[in-house]
């Protein structure tokens, strides 16, 4: 929502600089900045909605409040901003507040400056830029996903301490025992059979009430650990041997290896459907294929150069053994949903500008009027990611490391320098198939 806000006061304050009339210049600024906001809104929205297709009810219950979050925050941004703005007139820039006929800063500031040299040197300057990518994705060499139930916490809560305990003294399962649960019986115990089973150290109880008879089991791995999710495969592919066999596997390791495979099965849903429907945006509002096929490349390279940046900070300074379960998929979620958005900022005003420089000019007069707002809107989302980093779970400060990473990442390399090369290179051709009403 502060992305959006900051998107149309600044071009607001552009457009009282050569406007008297305070509403002539709303007028403008709304035209040219609403359509970057409702596209930049409309791919946040789809990507979280995505999450309702997961097969977890806190993912899906996760994307529909933050869906409607952000479309509210869309609804207030085009209509009770604009209006709180003309309202009140040019005081609500004070101390500095635009005059008409004043300078507009923006054409020759620092990120004009930046835009005339990238576009010196557009080729070497993609490349080194990629390189720093690539270098930072190769972090991702190693990375492990899966948390035991004494590893999610940054500090060892009440709950954690107990667990070591009765590891200490009982073994690493006592914690939390497997359940197998039957109603029909068989030739040999099931709870003979299964003790037999790789992983499995000892049956801690066989018990009947009416029809169903329970056997606990206690794992030699620690809870939620993969060694212990591997053992509830190889009980529940024991069972599956046995003729006409009813029994089901349950328990806290049960229950988190079934989860660990719902956000496995998500994942190779959701992000094919998130990078779909953010490219159908794009296309939609820049009504080319050139630019969206480059925009949505530097997206993902910037997820992977984030996630390979903070898992080396999480293996070699905080000593994490592992991701989340949940850290894959929430972090691309944010980082190409949110990361997006700056690229349409950038991209739909140097198509404004285009229009009527040419590619080379256009760019860096939007380089130029946008960096600023940018660089702001990601230091401040940077920041609120971090926040994350300081709360007990290693879940939350992992995504809000990673996220943390790629939004400045996107803000202060991707979105200011490899996109703007990427366009003097292509030239016209980056607004291909609509090129011929570019000039280079």
């Amino acid at each position: 929502g502060t992305d959006y806000a900051l998107l149309l006061i600044s071009r607001y304050r552009e457009e009282l600089l050569v406007h008297e009339n305070r509403r002539d210049a709303m007028r403008v600024a709304y035209r040219e900045a609403v359509p970057a906001i409702f596209a930049s809104a409309a791919t946040v929205i789809l990507a979280l909605l995505t999450l309702t297709l997961a097969q977890l009810e806190g993912t899906r219950a996760l994307g529909l409040a933050c869906a409607t979050g952000v479309a509210v925050a869309l609804i207030i941004a085009v209509t009770l901003l604009p209006a709180a703005l003309v309202l009140f007139g040019r005081w609500v820039f004070w101390p500095v507040a635009p005059k008409l006929g004043g300078k507009d800063k923006t054409a020759t500031g620092l990120w004009a400056k930046l835009g005339t040299g990238v576009s010196k040197r557009p080729r070497i300057v993609a490349g080194v830029g990629v390189v720093v990518l690539l270098a930072l994705a190769s972090g991702t060499a190693g990375l492990r996903i899966g948390l035991s139930s004494t590893e999610q916490f940054l500090s060892k809560p009440e709950a954690v301490v107990g667990q070591e305990i009765l590891a200490e003294k009982y073994g690493a399962g006592m914690g939390a025992v497997t359940q197998v649960v039957y109603t029909k019986p068989y030739d040999v115990p099931l709870s003979v059979t299964l003790a037999d089973v790789p992983g499995v150290d000892h049956v801690v109880s066989n018990s009947k009430l009416g029809q169903y008879t329970q056997v606990n089991i206690a794992l030699k791995a620690e809870p939620q650990s993969q060694e212990a999710f591997d053992t509830v495969q190889r009980i529940r592919d024991k069972i599956g041997t046995l003729k006409d066999s009813d029994a089901l596997v349950g328990g806290q390791d049960a229950t988190y290896y079934d989860v660990a495979k719902a956000y496995s099965a998500d994942q190779g849903l959701i992000i094919p459907l998130i990078l779909a429907l953010v490219f159908i945006v794009l296309i939609l509002l820049l009504r080319s294929l050139v630019a969206p096929v480059l925009l949505l490349l530097t997206v993902v390279g910037s997820f992977f150069a984030s996630l390979g940046a903070g898992w080396l900070i999480f293996e070699n300074v905080f000593h994490f053994p592992g991701l989340a379960q949940s850290t894959y998929l929430f972090s691309f979620l944010f980082l190409v949903a949110l990361g997006v958005d700056y690229n349409i900022f950038l991209v739909t005003r140097a198509k404004e500008e285009s229009a009527k420089l040419g590619v080379k000019a256009g760019m860096i007069r939007a380089l130029g009027s946008t960096g600023g707002v940018i660089t702001s809107a990601g230091v401040l989302l940077a920041a609120v990611f971090a926040v994350l980093g300081v709360l007990p779970l290693i879940a939350l400060t992992q995504i809000g490391v990673i996220v943390c990473i790629g939004v400045l990442l996107d803000t202060l390399l991707v979105r200011t320098v490899i996109v703007p090369a990427l366009a003097f290179i292509a030239g016209k051709k980056f607004w291909w198939p609509r090129e011929k009403g570019y000039q280079a």
